[in-house]
């Protein structure tokens, strides 16, 4: 069965694939070069929206635009080879290493934050804290009555920490390892899937521990509490001797900050209309949720999201494509 994300995967490539634009109004410029802009499609549903909309203002410009599912992290030999061209949404918490190994190639270039604000850390419900006295603080996931707790028939003795697709990275293997976490990570098939958990789980009031990230409905809806883990340094992910564990890195939570856009370092010679509009596009992390909201909880397609988003917005969007 597919799921939504796969659906609006499905229909935005058949979409792109038909020439079609979801909103029909002619285009305002003549594009520098016919050739397709290249956007990168990755699995999180907040990201098929902000790669839609940037797509259909893009067409708004008379520019042809191809949308092209590709990995989160290895999509940068793309970019640097000029194969692709655009992505979206690189996050300060999971993509930074990647982003400025691929920078400092001069073949890609970090084309400025989205506006929204970047959280992806280890989340778990309120009704778990009873269970494991001295939460939020990571140091009691260590007690072994605590692991227990968010246990599951697979992982017991050790607790269960349901992460995101591997595609996604974020180093939560090591860091069980480096914080020395008596955890076994479970990592889920799509972002689709980890949501589900979190959904039946919080109905049964069921022990769970898992991957959650904003903007995102999840922590809007549900009541929950984000695990403290020793905060983030450059050095705790480049350095071993950093933090707690003087023989491994990793040993500390993962960074907060800016969703970046990012593209091949080609696009603002061969396309500097679509380039001044790639830079202004932004967006905050309500109205971002908002419409995450509308797809996942709401049943609405990413395309229906898209569309009426363009449609009340004109005079915002037309300001970055002119």
């Amino acid at each position: 069965m597919f799921s939504r994300t796969m659906l609006s995967l499905a229909v935005s490539s058949a979409l792109v694939a038909g020439g079609l634009s979801l909103v029909s109004a002619p285009a305002q410029a003549e594009p520098e070069s016919t050739d397709p802009i290249k956007l990168t499609l990755h699995d999180w549903t907040g990201q098929l929206i902000t790669t839609n909309l940037m797509a259909e203002i893009l067409k708004k410009g008379g520019y042809n635009v191809e949308l092209v599912q590709a990995d989160y992290l290895a999509q940068f030999a793309g970019l640097e080879s000029g194969d692709l061209h655009v992505a979206m949404e690189m996050w300060e918490t999971t993509g930074r290493e990647a982003m400025d190994a691929a920078t400092a190639t001069g073949k890609v270039e970090n084309v400025g934050p989205t506006g929204m604000k970047a959280k992806e850390e280890w989340w778990y419900p309120s009704y778990m804290t009873e269970k494991c006295p001295g939460l939020p603080s990571w140091e009691a996931l260590k007690n072994e009555t605590c692991a227990e707790a968010f246990s599951t028939a697979e992982t017991a003795p050790k607790g269960r920490y349901l992460g995101g697709p591997v595609t996604w990275g974020g180093f939560d293997d090591e860091r069980v390892e480096a914080l020395d976490l008596p955890f076994e990570v479970i990592h889920a098939g799509t972002d689709a899937a980890l949501f589900a958990e979190l959904e039946s789980a919080y109905q049964r009031q069921a022990p769970i521990l898992l991957w959650v990230y904003a903007p995102h409905w999840a922590p809007a809806k549900y009541e929950g509490e984000w695990i403290e883990f020793p905060e983030y340094t450059a050095e705790c992910y480049s350095d071993p001797s950093w933090g707690s564990n003087p023989d491994m890195a990793y040993d500390c939570g993962k960074p907060f900050g800016e969703i970046w856009k990012v593209a091949w370092a080609g696009v603002k010679d061969k396309w500097p209309g679509a380039y001044e509009a790639i830079k202004a596009f932004t967006f905050d992390n309500d109205e971002m949720g908002a419409m995450i909201t509308e797809v996942d909880l709401n049943g609405k397609s990413v395309e229906e999201v898209v569309a009426n988003w363009m449609t009340e917005n004109e005079s915002r969007w037309s300001g970055w494509i002119n």
